[in-house]
């Protein structure tokens, strides 16, 4: 029986970080992906049903009155209350997670040189085994070094 890969959006207006951290999740492990620049086009994707957003916390670099992160969270959030919103920013700033806890993100998670290995643990603390059929499978390698999870729980 094959099972279906658990789908994810990432969202950011970092073509350069887009692109790289789309390359790791199609190189390290088995998702669907599916990337957008602005709040707007993910939004005008979210009938594709995502399993997870990874969500950038500003998205003001590509189109000036483009909506921010805490504005597409909130439209996502509307749209269907129950898919896991992973925020990102390159900022440690407390007032950040404060915003995205009133906002229901799942976790917020600091971008930084791990921000791929910590997205596979946050990923694998939401899928453990199998949601709704779907597996996933994390593939780390031999040369895999460990990290300090930079995540603030929302």
């Amino acid at each position: 029986m094959k099972t279906e890969k658990i789908k994810i959006f990432l969202v950011d207006d970092d073509a350069l970080f887009l692109k790289s951290l789309e390359i790791d999740f199609l190189q390290h492990a088995d998702f669907t992906i599916e990337t957008f620049a602005t709040g707007e086009l993910c939004m005008k994707s979210l009938s594709h049903s995502p399993d997870v957003i990874i969500l950038d916390y500003h998205l003001d670099g590509i189109v000036k009155n483009a909506m921010n992160g805490i504005e597409a969270l909130d439209r996502i959030k509307k749209f269907n209350p129950d898919i896991p919103v992973v925020m990102l920013s390159s900022q440690y700033k407390v007032e950040l997670h404060e915003n995205c806890m009133q906002h229901q993100a799942f976790v917020y998670a600091i971008k930084d040189e791990t921000t791929f290995m910590q997205l596979q643990k946050i990923i694998s603390s939401i899928f453990p085994n199998k949601k709704n059929g779907k597996e996933i499978e994390l593939v780390y390698g031999e040369d895999a070094i460990p990290f300090q999870l930079s995540i603030i729980r929302c």
